[in-house]
C-alpha cells in the first residue's frame, strides 16, 4: 500500500500463550454461535407464542424468516467490528461483541409471549436477533482475524481451524441442551417455558467469556494501529481502504464464501427440520442424530486443518467444491426417502465429511488475503455479505420449497453456488502457502 509506513508484526507468541490465547478467542465464538443455534434448535417449540399461533407451519416460517434477518445485521456488524477491531485492536472488538451477544440472549430469556402483549412480542424478538446477528457479524471476522495471527507460524491451518470447532460446537451445546430439555420435560412443558433455558445459560456464558477475554494477549502492536498514511492515504479499517486497495481479494471473500455458508447451513441447519418434515423421522431422534454427527464434525476439524498446513489451503477447498457439487443432490434426495435414523446419520456425516474441506480452512484462508490494516474489516464484511445473500436464508428458502412441493428445487440452488465457488477456488486464490500473514 503506498504511503503506508511499514512496522514490524508482533511478536511470535510462543506455543503455550498461542494456545491459551486461541481458547480465548474462541470461547466467545462458541457462545456467539450457540446462541445462533439455540434459537434454531428450540424454534419449533416456541413459533407459535411468538408468530402465527393458528398455524404451526407458518410459524415455523416466520420463524426462519427471523432467523434470516439476523443474516441482514451481519455486514453492519462486520462493519462496525472490523473497523473498531483494525483501528483499537482485536481485544477490544471481542470483548464488546461477546456483551452484546449476553444482552440479546438475555433479552430472548425474559421476553413475554404474544398472548400476554400482542404484536410487541414479535417486534422484541425481531429485536433481540437483529442484535444477536449484529454481534456475530463482529464475532466471526474480528476472531478469524485474532485467532490467525495468535496462531504459532507455520500452524497457522491447525490453530485457526478452532474456529469452527468453537463455531460447530456451539451447534453441539445447543443440541445437547435440546436432547437433555427433551428427556427431563415435556413436550408441553417445553413449549410453556422449557426453551427459554437454553438462552439464560447462554446469558450467563457470556460473562464468563467477557472476564476470560479481558486476559488475552493483543496480536496487533500499537505502532500498526498508529501507523500513519501519507496525505490523501485511506486510515486503517475503513471501507475507502478496502475498496480502494483491496477490492478483489474482497470480491474474492464473498464468492469463495457462496458455496461453503449454503452447504454449511444445508447440512447442520436446516436438516434438522428437514429429517422432521420430509423423512418424518421424529424429533427426538432427528436431534440425537445431529448431536453425534455435528460432534464428529467438531472433532475433525483440526485434523483437516494441519492436513491444510502441509498440502496447502486450496487443495482441500478444491475437494470440497468438486465432491459438494457432485454428491449434493443424492445425498438429500436419499435422505428424502430414508425413515430409519442411522442411515440418516450415515448421510449427515458423508455430507459432512466434504463440507470439513472449506469450514477448517476457510478462516486462515481469507485472513491470508489481507494486510492488518484491513483484515478484521475484509474478512468479516466479505463473509457476512455472502452469509446474508445466501448461507442465512438456505433454511427459510429450503422450508419454503419443501412446503410448496418443490424441495428438490434447493438442492439445484446449493449445487450451483458451491460449482460457482470452485470457480473461484481454482483461478482466484493463490497458489502458494504464506508462513507469515504479513
Amino acid at each position: 500500500m503506498s504511503g503506508t509506513r511499514v512496522t514490524a508484526p508482533a511478536k511470535q507468541p510462543t506455543m503455550g500463550r498461542a494456545v491459551a490465547n486461541i481458547l480465548k478467542g474462541s470461547a466467545g465464538n462458541l457462545i456467539e454461535w450457540y446462541d445462533l443455534y439455540v434459537y434454531a434448535a428450540f424454534s419449533s417449540y416456541f413459533a407459535s407464542s411468538f408468530f402465527n399461533g393458528k398455524d404451526p407451519v407458518q410459524a415455523q416460517i416466520d420463524a426462519y424468516l427471523t432467523f434470516a434477518l439476523t443474516f441482514l445485521m451481519r455486514p453492519v456488524g462486520s462493519w462496525f467490528f472490523g473497523r473498531y477491531a483494525d483501528r483499537k485492536g482485536r481485544r477490544a472488538a471481542l470483548t464488546l461483541s461477546v456483551s452484546l451477544m449476553g444482552l440479546g440472549s438475555l433479552m430472548v430469556a425474559a421476553l413475554p409471549t404474544a398472548a400476554q402483549i400482542g404484536v410487541w412480542a414479535t417486534v422484541l424478538m425481531y429485536a433481540s436477533r437483529l442484535l444477536q446477528g449484529f454481534s456475530v457479524g463482529g464475532e466471526y471476522g474480528t476472531s478469524a482475524t485474532y485467532m490467525s495471527e495468535a496462531a504459532v507460524s507455520g500452524k497457522r491451518g491447525f490453530f485457526s481451524s478452532f474456529q469452527y470447532v468453537t463455531l460447530v460446537g456451539g451447534q453441539v451445546l445447543a443440541l445437547l441442551t435440546l436432547v437433555i430439555l427433551q428427556q427431563t420435560l415435556g413436550e408441553a412443558e417445553l413449549k410453556a417455558w422449557g426453551w427459554r433455558i437454553p438462552f439464560v445459560i447462554g446469558a450467563v456464558a457470556s460473562l464468563v467469556v467477557l472476564w476470560l477475554r479481558r486476559t488475552m494477549d493483543e496480536t496487533i502492536t500499537s505502532e500498526q494501529r498508529a501507523a500513519t498514511q501519507a496525505p490523501g492515504d485511506a486510515q486503517p479499517g475503513t471501507l475507502k481502504l478496502l475498496f480502494t486497495k483491496h477490492w478483489k481479494q474482497f470480491l474474492v471473500v464473498v464468492f469463495f464464501t457462496m458455496g461453503g455458508t449454503c452447504a454449511f447451513y444445508l447440512y447442520t441447519t436446516y436438516i434438522l427440520s428437514y429429517m422432521n418434515n420430509v423423512s418424518h423421522i421424529p424429533k427426538a431422534q432427528t436431534s440425537v442424530i445431529n448431536f453425534w454427527a455435528l460432534l464428529l464434525f467438531m472433532l475433525i476439524q483440526p485434523l483437516f486443518g494441519l492436513l491444510s498446513d502441509r498440502i496447502g489451503r486450496r487443495t482441500l477447498l478444491i475437494v470440497f467444491g468438486v465432491l459438494g457439487t457432485v454428491f449434493t443432490w443424492p445425498i438429500m434426495s436419499t435422505l428424502a426417502t430414508v425413515r430409519d435414523p442411522f442411515p440418516a446419520f450415515l448421510l449427515m456425516v458423508a455430507a459432512l465429511l466434504i463440507v470439513v474441506n472449506y469450514t477448517s480452512v476457510n478462516a486462515i484462508m481469507k485472513a491470508e488475503l489481507f494486510p492488518s490494516s484491513v483484515r478484521a474489516l475484509g474478512v468479516g464484511l466479505g463473509y457476512a455479505v455472502a452469509n446474508s445473500l445466501f448461507g442465512g436464508t438456505t433454511p427459510l428458502i429450503g422450508e419454503w420449497l419443501s412446503s410448496a412441493g418443490h424441495k428438490e428445487w434447493l438442492f439445484t440452488y446449493v449445487t450451483i453456488t458451491i460449482a460457482l465457488s470452485l470457480v473461484v477456488y481454482i483461478f482466484f486464490l493463490p497458489k502458494d502457502r504464506p508462513e507469515d500473514l504479513d
